[in-house]
Parts: C-alpha cells; structure tokens; sequence
C-alpha cells in the first residue's frame, strides 16, 4: 500500500494505491450499483468527517444490510443482518466516531420529507478493497448509507436512488 498525505481543513485524507486486489467474479456485491475495487487504481481515505452542526449535511447512498446483501458482513453495531424494509444507516467514519453513534435513531431530510433511522454501522472511510469491505472502495467521508426503507420513507422514486444530498442529526 503506497500512501499520500494531504492535510485539510477539517479533514485528514490520505490516498492509497490498490495494488493487486481486483474483485474476481462474485466477490464484490454489485446489488445497488456498487463500486468494485480495480487493481493500481488510488483510493481517497479519511480518518475525519465534515464537522456535525445542528443540520449536517451529507450524501445519502443505498445498501443493503441483509444476508448476503452488499453491504457485506454483520452490522459493526450490533454484529446482526438488518432486514431492508427497516430504517437503518451506516455512518461515514468520522461521524460513527468509534461506535459513539451506535443504535440511536438520527433524523434524515431530504425531499420535503424526513425519517428517523437507527446507526448499525460503520461506512469505512479508511480502508477497503478487501473481503471485510466486499471488494468495494472506501466510503468518502459524508456519507449516511441507509437502507431501502429509508428511501422509501423519504419518497425519493427508485429510479432516482443511489446518491441524494440530505442532511441529517441526531435524533
């Protein structure tokens, strides 16, 4: 892994090169339009988040916390599979903050509308492109990867689901 520091306001980023780990077939989890990691490819990580305000603002991604689902193995929280049709998110590193956020509820608006969610995981903005991350890059550092249900609660149609700038707090 080759690293290169860059120093921002607020954010401490590194980029690393993916050497060799390229997602062979049925590795990576492509279920909602995933990413798969490609081999020399650099990858931007964090080890920070966007600072938390009153309304944080942040971009809203799709996973699936099932079984078998792309977001891969056991919630971090609670180390359970989470069925899709329950509100639930994974939070970006810095806003997971080591787990401090783990099972309570945050509130996401977007759309006109807003949902309550539960925190059950961590969106790993360190690392990834190995089989604990599903072969997937790591997660940019403002990221609230909720579940279907809370798309649907939020009344964003399916076609329009993947990334959608929301904000969100604790609830």
């Amino acid at each position: 892994m080759n690293l290169f520091l860059r120093g921002q306001t607020s954010i401490l980023q590194a980029e690393w090169q993916n050497n060799g780990q390229k997602a062979t077939p049925g590795q990576c989890n492509q279920e909602n339009d995933s990413d798969c990691c490609k081999a020399g490819e650099l990858y931007t990580t964090y080890k920070c988040s966007p600072p938390i305000s009153g309304t944080t603002k942040a971009v809203l991604t799709l996973n699936s916390f099932e079984k078998g689902g792309d977001g891969g193995g056991p919630s971090e929280c609670d180390n359970k599979y989470h069925s899709d049709d329950t509100p639930v998110v994974a939070l970006s590193t810095g806003w997971y903050s080591g787990g401090s956020r783990c099972l309570n509820n945050i509130t996401i608006s977007a759309n006109g509308r807003s949902v309550m969610a539960m925190v059950v995981d961590e969106c790993d903005s360190t690392m990834g492109c190995d089989e604990d991350h599903d072969y997937q890059p790591p997660c940019p550092n403002n990221i609230v990867d909720a579940s279907k249900a809370v798309w649907k609660a939020l009344g964003v149609p399916e076609n329009d689901w993947g990334g959608l700038d929301i904000t969100w707090s604790d609830a």
